[in-house]
């Protein structure tokens, strides 16, 4: 089957003339008279009657009418569709985080921007993220201290601290100064599990500085650290971004080297020309 052929005889139909149906198509009259001659032709049916004033539906160029007209009204439809998701007024972008915290002003830009657009969101830990953002389950992806590869594109997002988390009560928990790190040899502690990236920067800089705190008690979320610090179960660490207005816990910063964790939003190399991937990416501060 033609689908020149078939697109000349429904823009025929659709227009009940060659010359507006060779308008519709910007192609010659000749041409969309070749086609639709070559389409009866070849079925050996007539589909169209040709008077002097006008261009008539026989009963089955009616028939085969309605057919193309719902055939070809999808692809519109599919054109439309997709022009309109490369103008970025609709569209679907998948996002990982291993966090809420940097990522969720980011979505409330792009929607500000682009309000057509839906996100799907899935937050995890930062093996997680990555792994979704490589297996592409994931177009862009914001993680923390992620080495460089091949492959993948990163932009920097800057950095966060490292912070003790203490009880209201605690008595270190008005004073003025940094807590030192080494005020955290052998006290007892409640952290992340060793696998996240805040327990691992933690570690490697106790490690650096001769510090062995006793942990005590691990915990798979941020959030159980805050509840068991504000439990006075022990002192906690937790990101300056991630820093909650809890009254019953009091965030100081610290002073040592390697408390830094940095942050980068990041792609697939070959998908960052996408404009979807694009728009996203435009919204991490210049470099």
């Amino acid at each position: 089957m033609n689908l020149f052929q078939l697109r000349a005889f429904d823009a025929v139909a659709r227009e009940g003339s060659f010359t507006r149906a060779a308008a519709r198509l910007f192609i010659s009259q000749p041409a969309v008279t070749g086609h639709v001659k070559a389409l009866e032709e070849h079925y050996q049916i007539t589909l169209l009657r040709r008077t002097a004033r006008r261009v008539e539906l026989t009963e089955e160029g009616t028939r085969l009418a309605a057919i193309t007209r719902a055939m070809f009204g999808l692809a519109e439809e599919a054109q439309a569709m997709l022009e309109a998701n490369r103008q970025l007024l609709t569209g679907r972008l998948e996002v990982a985080a291993d966090g809420p915290h940097r990522v969720m002003p980011m979505l409330a830009q792009l929607r500000a921007r682009y309000p057509g657009i839906t996100v799907n969101l899935r937050l995890g830990n930062a093996q997680e993220t990555l792994a979704a953002l490589l297996s592409e389950h994931a177009d862009v992806a914001v993680l923390t201290e992620v080495e460089p590869r091949k492959g993948l594109y990163l932009r920097s997002l800057g950095h966060s601290q490292l912070c003790a988390l203490l009880p209201a009560a605690h008595p270190w928990a008005s004073a003025p100064d940094p807590l030192a790190l080494s005020a955290l040899h052998q006290q007892i502690m409640v952290l992340r599990e060793p696998s996240s990236i805040t327990r691992r920067t933690f570690d490697q800089a106790c490690l650096r500085a001769g510090v062995q705190p006793r942990v005590l008690l691990e915990l798979d979320s941020r959030e159980a650290v805050t509840e068991a610090v504000a439990a006075q179960l022990g002192i906690g660490i937790v990101s300056s971004m991630e820093v909650a207005h809890d009254p019953r816990v009091v965030t100081r910063p610290m002073a040592a080297e390697g408390l830094l964790n940095q942050h980068m939003l990041g792609c697939l190399e070959r998908r960052r020309e996408l404009r979807l991937i694009q728009a996203f990416l435009a919204l991490a501060p210049a470099p």
